[in-house]
């Protein structure tokens, strides 16, 4: 007898969420088959007094595969599938670590621009982090049943998860909002503003994940805390993403306006100087990963829509994401290029002196008041 309701239940295919006496619960074909079955059928239980009823109809009736090896291809498609954004957040994180130690070895590159782009490239890394860690924690043993699993390792892996999402989104925010400060405001100091980055960029996403831990531990204590059934719990951590989403496309606009001022300013002025213009240009392309456009398309969709394309995005190019911000915040900035043929050049030379001619070639220089420089390549103007 339960007549306080039924419990959560695992039947080996889907879960069943806990129900009130008297209650029919559903579940959708498409959610628990979404993969490799296109049929829109239920499969229902009644909660009754003495617990949860047969399912009507079973699932081999309600949703009906058009090939009985299909099973077998969702599980391939899922194993390669996590193949693929795990070879794209181990390329991210190679990346955007080698990036972090060229900014922080080179003294030229310790200004507070860099230093911004150096915590985003940090967020990255605790998002790719997370992935894994979560990864191993959830999913360490197949056999496992995923809907009553619920222990401190799992909670405490999906809080970081959620922690370094945060970061990444109130980072690409810092980003934005530094690009339009510089912009705006030329002759002003953008060193005095550094902390109140930090603050945004660490500090409001430990208070959000703060409030959703504690809401979650008081008011939804069940699972794994990776679901989103309590859309108001949800909302914690949805909120203050799709408003640093929606400050962004305000500064993107706003960018790109001041952009284009400056580009008629300039024609007005009859300069006619090409390479400001391509500068300008390919800082604009640089603001579309910045500021994370792609993640606007399901910002404000329910959860449960387009479960695919969202796995697509978020997990297959997203992974990807990382990789591409080190490649054009750093390894495709011409200071970066050129500071690193000089010491590459430095360093080729000085194998190749005995200690004599080292010792020759340094009162050389002292002489000369300076090294030769390489022969570099135009320069690639980053935001």
């Amino acid at each position: 007898m339960s007549p306080d309701g039924c419990k959560t239940e695992w039947d080996e295919i889907g879960c069943w969420l806990r129900a009130e006496v008297g209650h029919v619960v559903n579940v959708s074909c498409s959610e628990v088959f979404q993969h490799f079955s296109s049929n829109q059928g239920f499969v229902y239980r009644n909660c009754t007094i003495e617990g949860w009823s047969e399912m009507y109809p079973p699932y081999a009736e309600a949703c009906a595969f058009s090939d009985d090896s299909e099973p077998e291809s969702e599980t391939s498609y899922l194993y390669t599938f996590r193949q693929v954004y795990t070879v794209g957040y181990a390329t991210s994180l190679i990346s955007l670590i080698t990036a972090i130690v060229v900014f922080m070895a080179f003294r030229k590159f310790r200004c507070t621009r860099n230093y911004i782009h150096i915590n985003l490239f940090s967020s990255f890394v605790l998002r790719a982090s997370a992935v894994f860690i979560k990864d191993a924690v959830l999913f360490a043993d197949e056999n496992l049943d995923h809907c009553l699993m619920s222990t401190t390792a799992c909670k405490s892996a999906v809080a970081f998860f959620q922690f370094s999402i945060l970061a990444n989104y109130f980072w690409l925010l810092v980003e934005g909002m530094y690009l339009q400060t510089l912009l705006a405001l030329t002759f002003v100091s953008q060193r005095k503003y550094f902390w109140w980055y930090i603050l945004i960029g660490w500090g409001l996403p430990s208070t959000v994940l703060i409030l959703w831990v504690l809401t979650r531990f008081f008011y939804d204590n069940r699972g794994c805390w990776d679901d989103t059934d309590n859309v108001g719990i949800w909302w914690i951590i949805k909120g203050p993403i799709t408003a640093s989403l929606l400050v962004n496309i305000v500064i993107f606009i706003n960018v790109i306006r001041i952009l284009v001022q400056k580009l008629k300013s300039s024609a007005m002025a009859g300069n006619n100087d090409t390479g400001h213009f391509m500068r300008l240009a390919k800082s604009t392309l640089f603001l579309i990963p910045l500021f994370g456009m792609h993640y606007t398309v399901f910002a404000f969709l329910p959860e449960n829509t387009g479960v695919a394309a969202r796995l697509y995005i978020e997990l297959g190019l997203g992974s990807f994401q990382g990789f591409v911000v080190a490649l054009l915040y750093c390894f495709m900035n011409g200071e970066v290029q050129t500071e690193l043929r000089r010491w590459l050049w430095r360093c080729h030379n000085q194998n190749h002196l005995t200690p004599a001619k080292r010792s020759i070639t340094q009162i050389t220089i002292r002489t000369s008041g300076g090294l030769r420089r390489p022969p570099s390549s135009g320069n690639i103007s980053s935001v």
